[in-house]
C-alpha cells in the first residue's frame, strides 16, 4: 500500500513538471516592443499563442525597449535575468547597423550578453534573430552585418532565426507608414518566423 502510494505521488509529480510552463524571454529593441502596436499584437506574444495552442505550455516575457542598442542592452540584461528563464530569444544590433556603429563593438557586446545569459541560467537555450540593415552605408558594411548573427549563433550553439523579417522587411503592406516596423500582420508574418525555430526546441525538451 506504502509502495503504491509513492508511486501515485511520483506520478502526480511528473505530470506537474510536464505542464509547468516553459518561461521565453524575449529581449531586443522596437521590432519586440512592437513599435506602433499594443504588446498583445506584438510577435512575441503571437508567437507565445501559437505554442499554446500547439501544446506547449509556455510564459511570454517581452523585454523589448524601442530605439535600444547592443550596448543599451548589455547595460540593463542583469535587471531582466532577475527571474528564471527556458529560453532567450536576442534581437539586438539593428540600432547599431542603422547609426553606422563599429561592428566589432557590436559583436563585442551581443556575445557580452549571451556570455551572461548562460553564466545566469546554464541550461537555458539561446536564440539568435537574423538582421539586416539597408545598404546606404556600403556594400561591404551591410553584408558583414548580415554576417554577425550565423556566426554568432555557430560560435554560440545557438538556434538561428535567418532572418527576422523575412517576407516582411520592404513589403509596404506589412509595415508601418515609417517602413521600417512590421503593422499587425506583419508581426503575425514575424511570428510565424520565430516559432518555426523555437518550436523544434521545445518538442525536443
Amino acid at each position: 500500500m506504502v509502495v503504491k502510494k509513492l508511486l501515485i505521488i511520483s506520478l502526480i509529480f511528473l505530470f506537474q513538471g510536464e505542464t509547468n510552463p516553459k518561461t521565453i524571454l524575449f529581449f531586443g529593441d522596437s521590432l519586440t516592443a512592437g513599435y506602433g502596436l499594443s504588446t498583445e499584437e506584438a510577435f512575441p506574444s503571437l508567437v507565445g499563442k501559437k505554442l499554446n495552442e500547439k501544446g506547449n505550455a509556455v510564459k511570454i516575457i517581452n523585454a523589448g525597449l524601442s530605439g535600444e542598442t547592443s550596448a543599451g542592452g548589455l547595460s540593463r540584461i542583469d535587471w531582466v535575468l532577475r527571474q528564471p528563464i527556458d529560453i532567450f530569444v536576442l534581437e539586438l544590433g539593428p540600432n547599431d547597423g542603422l547609426r553606422g556603429l563599429p561592428l566589432d563593438q557590436t559583436v563585442k557586446n551581443l556575445q557580452a550578453i549571451i556570455d551572461k545569459v548562460k553564466a545566469k541560467y546554464p541550461k537555458v537555450k539561446v536564440v539568435i534573430a537574423g538582421m539586416m540593415v539597408p545598404p546606404n552605408l556600403g556594400p561591404d558594411y551591410s553584408e558583414n552585418f548580415k554576417k554577425i548573427y550565423p556566426e554568432l549563433a555557430r560560435k554560440n550553439n545557438a538556434a538561428l532565426i535567418p532572418f527576422l523579417l523575412q517576407d516582411v522587411a520592404g513589403k509596404e503592406k506589412f509595415n508601418l507608414a515609417d517602413g521600417i516596423h512590421p503593422n499587425v500582420e506583419g508581426h503575425k508574418i514575424v511570428a510565424g518566423n520565430v516559432f518555426d525555430v523555437i518550436a523544434p526546441i521545445l518538442e525536443n525538451e
